[in-house]
This record gives structure tokens, sequence and C-alpha cells, in this order.
């Protein structure tokens, strides 16, 4: 679940090994649930169906939901279709073929907080959607590339929106990814975009949720009448993926890669 822009300034948090394993661990069940909702995925199914599915998959693995009660949020994850950001409340909606469909999983897990993200294609989408999925996820990595010891969280940002723009999409500037650990938005902000050698230096033990959202028009977004969901002012469509990465010696390690 991305954070919202801006927030004041705290301490960073450098994790112990301890503390590492048990972030790790968290991370575990949100890539483990994120694989169970990707073979899921299909024409006709709802919304609602895919909450059941995470909210299981969290009880099986010895986990809850991140996101449900969150400031009041109501839903086990957030599910966005299409021109939906990011924050989409599941329901009765049924995914039709060609629809894209955004998983946002945050887990927690003996008091640690994992968090990652993936769109998913419903079946044939468009090719201009294709491209959009490829490149957010594109840009994801050239992110976490810059997740290593002596660079900066502007590093980060700046990669993302390089890449971004080098394609002719526009990163979302409203929402921001944030750090992680024993809550789910912990210092620093991390935004997808910046400039090289600015803001907080990147130091061992640090842990970082980073995830671009990409539209195919503006990067202005709206929030809709439940509070939660952010579309795209333009109704253009929109594509997120998010990992949550850790700071090490020989540079990031992403800890919501695998299930």
């Amino acid at each position: 679940m991305t954070a919202r822009r801006p927030a004041s300034p705290a301490r960073i948090a450098l994790r112990s090994r301890e503390e590492l394993a048990a972030i790790r661990a968290a991370a575990r069940v949100v890539a483990r649930t994120i694989a169970e909702l990707r073979e899921a995925v299909r024409p006709g199914i709802r919304t609602r169906d895919l909450e059941h599915l995470a909210a299981e998959s969290f009880r099986r693995q010895g986990a809850r939901s991140g996101t449900l009660g969150y400031f009041g949020y109501p839903g086990q994850l957030c599910i966005s279709v299409n021109d939906e950001v990011v924050h989409g409340i599941p329901g009765e909606r049924r995914l039709a073929e060609g629809d894209l469909v955004k998983l946002d999983v945050v887990a927690v897990k003996d008091g640690f907080y994992g968090d990652a993200a993936v769109s998913v294609p419903v079946g044939e989408v468009r090719p201009e959607v294709a491209r959009l999925v490829r490149v957010t996820e594109e840009a994801l990595w050239a992110g976490i590339a810059q997740a290593r010891p002596g660079n900066h969280i502007g590093d980060i940002g700046h990669a993302i929106e390089r890449h971004v723009a080098a394609h002719g999409l526009v990163v979302v500037r409203d929402f921001v990814g944030h750090g992680i650990g024993r809550a789910m938005h912990e210092p620093p902000q991390v935004p997808n975009f910046g400039e090289p050698g600015t803001g907080p230096l990147l130091r061992p033990g640090m842990v970082l949720a980073i995830e671009p959202q990409v539209n195919l028009g503006t990067a202005a977004v709206r929030i809709l009448d439940d509070g939660w969901t952010a579309v795209t002012a333009d109704g253009a469509w929109s594509a997120h993926f998010e990992h949550t990465v850790a700071i090490t010696e020989a540079g990031p390690e992403v800890l919501t890669l695998d299930a």
C-alpha cells in the first residue's frame, strides 16, 4: 500500500539481523499470496473472490492482512482495475477479458510487515497496455538496482522516472514508496522521481518498499467518493509494481521476490 505525500521527516530504522529475518518471513507470506492470486485471475472472477483467497492464504501462513482496518480501509488487500491506480476496494466487480488488475498485498507476521504489488493482465490485453506493464516492471527493477549502500533515495527515483520517460509514459507523483518493518509505512519516503545524489543516504539495514505507479496518460489522479480508490484524472490506464527490498553490504536483497 502506497504512502501519500508529504510526511514529516523522522529517524530511519536500521534493522538488526533478527529483525531482517522477521521481515523476510512476512515478505515470504506476501510472495506466496501473490503467487496464488496470480493463478486465480481470470475473466469472470469477482475482486471479492480474490480477497477471500488472500485472507485464506494469510490465515494458512500464520499471518494477517496489513491493510484491513488501516485508517478504516475495508479490504484484505488493495485491488485496482484499469484506470484505478491504487487502493481499490475489493467488491462485486467481475474481471473481464482485457482488463488489467493490480494486486497490492501487505502481510503482518509476528509484528513485522511485508509489502508487494503486481499488475496482472486478464487474458489478452491491448498492445499499449502490455507495454505499460512491461515498462513499469522494468522501472521497478531499475530503481531496485540503485538500492545499495552509498547511494541516495534520489538515485532510486531518478532511475525509475528516467526509464519510464524514455518510453513516453509518466510516473504518478501523488503516492510514494516507503520504509517498512514494524509498521507498514515508515521513514523514509521513496518517490518514483528525483535527482541523483539527493535525499537520505542508503545504509545497510534499511528496508524499503519501492513501488512505481505508471500511467498511459497524465500523471494526475483523483480520489473516488469511497475515500480510497485513486483513479487517473483522464481515465487512461495505470500499472503498479512493488517489492520490499533490504539494503545490504552486498547490494539490494529483494525480500518479496519468490514464494
